[in-house]
């Protein structure tokens, strides 16, 4: 909410929006009202207020400021400068329209009043109203004077003031250095603002990151006994630090802040369960249930954060009272005593007090009334009695196999693999001794038979052909066994699974996750078959018995058992995936045949693999692996579906995205059409789960799979004449016209979601550059002209979206022009540029990357001056965030800079008209474009720019003075060139591949061509769409692809 308003604020502010300002004032006023104590999701902070009334007064609109201020003051927000500004505020609305007004005139006074007591009160507080209203002098002259009073009046305010001075340089700096000696809290606020200073500046010190290191340290020497008021100082100096660390890239600093924060967050939360134990004896010895009750359900509350397995040790106590006192009063709060019981016996059997937690269990089944939980207390029940028996050996198999899983668990880390998976494979061996060993071996090469003539691949073809019949015996297992015990048998071969995974026994992990999925199969057989059959005989005729309970499973009643499945199916994918990779192949990709180095007679003709049936065998086994791994992920996602669960299906496609990122880098999008429309279906059905970004990245890999077929190879620029724009080109086929529609609808819908209507929905703008790319160039090949509303014809709220995505949408224009297909009709360079000043930046790199391809445009048209604006603004730009950056994106940007520089410097020799003066400046882009593509570990750019710079020089190279002034850029030059010699042409960070379906610039929107000479957007051909491998929780933001590939020599 603070977010949106803010927006709105800014741009009624920056462009005098009357419209923006109301919007922020009826948000502000509808959260106001609807805002309540039991509902903090609808609050927002108090100073919005302020700021709209100021807006409001200044834009002449009395009656909005006056009411907002009314707000302010109902509001009762916390005591800060805002004050001071709301009584201002307040005053210039009570001001008398004319010298009779007595009234008027007292009451305006009165409010002047009220804010100079407040400042005289807030001595800090007047200091960032001067520095808000920048009266830095004015600052500076307080500053001696309120700094002592505020250190010997309010010590305890004395370091937010400190933070203030030295932040805006407000005392000199020998007086600084020698205050942040008094006291450690001083020294570390004084190194944070001192970086934050120079951060301002774009001044930052070399040993930035030593300097953040060393202030880590420094608060290290925090005595963590400490009263609490150091210890909340101690807080926010660790949130402030992490935060700074962050902004400048510096990981480990950040990492270790936020360790130390989650450390004290706990600490915290455990103070506060202590205190309120003796408001629960307090409230015992009153002897009112009610309150009882209260303070109980609170206390379970509080305990709820740290039930964790390295934290829930400390609740041992408090739970215990919570349960004790419950049971004596007989409460009829059965569910909450359930629950607490539940997490008694974890604890409990976390400390191996085995009896206690199996009591605990019993007394959680006698409370659990409705059998909520009655099947997972009966099999923890069962675990722990088993775990208890130490000389005897259960008789039940299931028994036998939990017991085992149970004694794998327990293996200790430095274990041999060899004893852990001893262990689990009894447990396997006892649920199922016909065909567990069996299936086990189908991995196992000593037991593959290879025969006696043996060819290039029989060893290949001996280990698929062994792996595909000993897996075939895993279905006839179900058939013997029946139904028996089948529940908790998938718990027990999904708990085998998940052990094993965790311990790195992955032959185990996959034979036990085949096992699991054969009930889910067979379930959904059997489910397929009743509903043809009802189909066939009618809707009179029934199911029989047996079929009724095989298909038990699938029905909605039993969610917990599919999601188990769902569980076990993204196991079972990623153990398959780790057996390709043992065969030396990624998901989906083709096996390749190893090269033949037997010795042959001459003559001798080699056989192609393509023609060899054992080779055929071999590689139809690898791709079906492939398919049995795509397959577990598509009916997790399906389970997740079914029983109406958003995480799971969110899961499975950030799982599908991660193991095929090699194949979306590599252009091969079209081979997972099937499979991502199959998972984009279902994400429409039951939602993204709250992450619009991966959902983005879905859509996107599916739309350029489609469109990715149709467009038509180019010709290289050097060999093709100058092409007259086109209107018309070859039509395309009903199919492929269709596959491109789908396209642009699946572009269409992903950009209408996070277009900003919903602040939730908002993506990153890197991510919707990359559907802006696709979805041009799906109009391009549909020949369908793009309106002057730039794609933003179904306009969000969010104007600053809104203009972001005219402004891509026009570039990505400029790039597909040109290419034989049919030409947009685009805005003119000028208007571009002023769209791109005007525009309001979330992302600083998205804009220099719009500045650099700009500039890249405008240089094509011959159009010198929006070419020196645009390459100019990316340059300054480019600087002053390189050293903010982590290493992967400052190549990026240093890419980006080397190839605005090289622009620059040719569009001024192109301009040259005979001026000496302009030929050294040219000299001088040139020779920066060099330092950059060193920077950027390019040897093309490098190389690129060394050879415009020698030809920039040839003709001042005759005079002697000339020579000994170039003579030390030279040979910069020269070691720059050594340096990146050897460098790779596709810098690091960033994974070469084909061009964008896009049909961005930089590969002229055909696949394999050089065409045309534009830095890439962040959705162009050849870079990664995922930096690198995402967690099933947590998806990573895109990274950018930003070098022109045609101007590498």
């Amino acid at each position: 909410m603070d977010l949106v308003i803010t927006q709105e604020l800014a741009r009624a502010e920056s462009h005098q929006d009357a419209t923006s300002l109301k919007r922020a004032y009826e948000l502000i006023k509808s959260a106001n009202l609807g805002k309540s104590e039991f509902d903090p999701t609808e609050s927002f902070s108090p100073y919005l207020f302020v700021l709209c009334a100021e807006q409001a007064l200044k834009m002449g609109q009395p009656e909005v400021s006056e009411d907002c201020i009314q707000m302010y003051f109902k509001a009762k927000g916390p005591v800060t400068h805002f004050l001071g500004r709301a009584h201002l505020c307040r005053a210039q609305l009570c001001a008398p329209k004319s010298t009779e007004n007595l009234e008027e005139f007292e009451n305006c006074v009165t409010q002047y009043m009220k804010a100079i007591n407040f400042a005289k009160g807030e001595p800090r507080e007047l200091l960032e109203c001067y520095l808000q209203a920048g009266k830095k002098e004015e600052a500076a002259k307080l500053c001696p004077t309120a700094a002592p009073f505020i250190k010997e009046h309010a010590p305890h305010r004395y370091q937010q003031m400190f933070s203030v001075m030295v932040r805006h340089e407000l005392m000199d700096e020998h007086q600084l250095q020698e205050e942040k000696k008094r006291s450690i809290n001083l020294a570390i606020t004084f190194h944070i603002n001192f970086l934050k200073q120079k951060l301002d500046k774009n001044d930052l010190p070399e040993d930035a990151n030593k300097i953040l290191k060393s202030t880590y340290k420094q608060l290290d020497l925090y005595n963590h006994q400490s009263p609490p008021s150091t210890e909340e100082e101690k807080f926010f100096l660790l949130f402030e630090l992490a935060h700074l660390s962050l902004t400048l890239k510096c990981e480990d600093v950040a990492v270790s802040c936020l360790s130390d924060l989650k450390d004290i967050v706990s600490k915290t939360q455990l103070n506060i369960i202590q205190r309120l134990e003796v408001v629960l004896q307090r409230a015992i010895r009153l002897g009112d249930p009610q309150v009882i009750h209260v303070v109980c359900t609170t206390q379970w509350n509080l305990c709820l954060p740290l039930l964790q397995h390295n934290l829930r040790h400390h609740l041992r106590k408090p739970l215990t009272n919570i349960a004790e006192i419950l049971e004596k009063m007989d409460s009829l709060m059965v569910l909450l005593r359930c629950q607490v019981h539940m997490e008694m016996a974890r604890i409990e059997e976390g400390e191996d007090r085995l009896e206690p937690a199996m009591e605990h269990l019993q007394k959680a089944m006698r409370l659990d009334s409705q059998g909520r939980y009655q099947e997972k207390l009966k099999m923890a029940f069962n675990r722990l009695r088993l775990c208890s028996m130490l000389y005897q050996s259960p008789e039940r198999a299931e028994d036998k196999a939990i017991m085992a899983i149970e004694q794998a668990k327990k293996a200790m880390p430095k274990d041999s693999v060899r004893k852990k998976r001893a262990l689990l494979v009894n447990a396997g061996l006892a649920l199922a001794p016909d065909t567990f060993q069996i299936v086990l071996d189908s991995e196992n090469e000593t037991k593959v038979s290879i025969g006696r003539n043996r060819g290039r691949f029989t060893a290949l073809y001996a280990k698929a052909r062994h792996h595909i019949l000993s897996v075939e015996k895993a279905s006839g297992h179900l058939r013997r066994l029946g139904s028996e015990n089948e529940k908790e048998r998938v718990l027990i071969w999904a708990e085998l699974a998940k052990v094993a995974r965790k311990q790195g026994v992955w032959d185990v992990c996959r034979t036990a996750s085949r096992f699991c999925l054969l009930y889910d199969s067979v379930k959904v057989k059997k489910m397929a078959r009743a509903k043809k059959g009802r189909k066939k005989r009618g809707t009179d005729a029934s199911l029989d018995a047996k079929a009724h309970s095989q298909v038990l499973l699938q029905r909605p009643g039993s969610p917990s058992l599919l999601r188990k499945f769902a569980e076990v199916g993204f196991i079972s994918a990623e153990a398959t995936v780790h057996l390709l990779q043992s065969e030396g192949v990624e998901l989906n990709d083709h096996p390749k045949p190893t090269e033949n180095l037997s010795q042959h007679p001459t003559g001798y003709v080699l056989e192609s693999p393509e023609e060899n049936s054992e080779w055929n065998t071999y590689k139809s086994w690898i791709e079906s692996l492939s398919q049995y791994a795509m397959n577990s992920w598509l009916r997790s996602a399906e389970i997740g579906q079914e029983i109406q669960e958003a995480w799971i299906v969110q899961n499975a496609m950030v799982y599908v995205l991660n193991h095929n990122h090699h194949l979306i880098v590599a252009g091969r999008q079209k081979e997972l059409v099937d499979a991502l429309y199959h998972l984009l279906t279902i994400v429409k059905a039951v939602g993204h789960n709250g992450d619009p970004v991966t959902l983005a990245m879905l859509c996107n890999a599916l739309a350029r799979g489609l469109i990715i077929s149709w467009i038509p190879t180019q010709v290289p620029e050097k060999s093709r004449k100058v092409i007259r724009p086109n209107t018309s080109h070859t039509p395309l086929d009903s199919g492929a016209i269709s596959e491109i529609k789908t396209a642009v609808e699946v572009c269409e819908f992903a950009l209408t979601l996070t277009n900003g209507t919903v602040p939730e929905e908002v993506v990153p703008i890197e991510a919707r550059q990359q559907l802006i790319a696709t979805w041009v160039k799906a109009k391009q090949l549909l020949q369908q002209q793009i309106g002057t509303k730039l794609g933003t014809e179904e306009q969000g709220t969010n104007e600053d979206i809104n203009a972001v995505t005219k402004i891509l949408v026009a570039l990505e224009m400029y790039s597909c022009n040109g290419l034989g297909l049919m030409d947009f009709t685009v805005p003119s360079l000028a208007n571009l540029l002023k769209m791109v000043s005007e525009c309001n930046w979330t992302d600083p790199l998205v804009q220099l990357q719009t500045l650099a391809r700009l500039s890249h445009f405008a240089y094509t048209a011959h159009d010198h001056e929006v070419t020196m604006v645009c390459s100019q603004k990316a340059i300054q730009m480019g600087i002053k965030y390189l050293r903010m950056l982590n290493p992967v994106q400052a190549q990026l940007v240093a890419e980006m800079l080397s190839a605005s520089a090289c622009i620059q410097g040719r569009s001024i020799m192109e301009n040259l008209k005979g001026r000496k003066q302009l030929r050294l400046s040219a000299s001088t882009a040139f020779f920066e474009s060099v330092r950059f593509g060193g920077m950027a570990q390019s040897s093309a750019l490098v190389m690129l720019a060394a050879r415009h710079y020698w030809n920039t020089q040839l003709p001042l190279l005759s005079s002697a003075a000339n020579r000994k002034k170039a003579r030390h850029i030279i040979q910069r030059i020269v070691n720059i060139i050594n340096k990146t010699e050897t460098k790779t042409q596709v810098p690091q960070g960033r994974l070469p591949g084909p061009a964008a379906a896009s049909g961005s610039s930089s590969r002229g929107g055909g696949r394999g061509s050089q065409a045309r000479q534009t830095p890439r957007s962040c959705s162009s051909g050849g870079g990664p769409w995922l930096s690198s491998r995402l967690s099933p929780d947590l998806p990573s933001p895109l990274p950018f692809s930003t070098l022109p590939p045609s101007e590498r020599p």
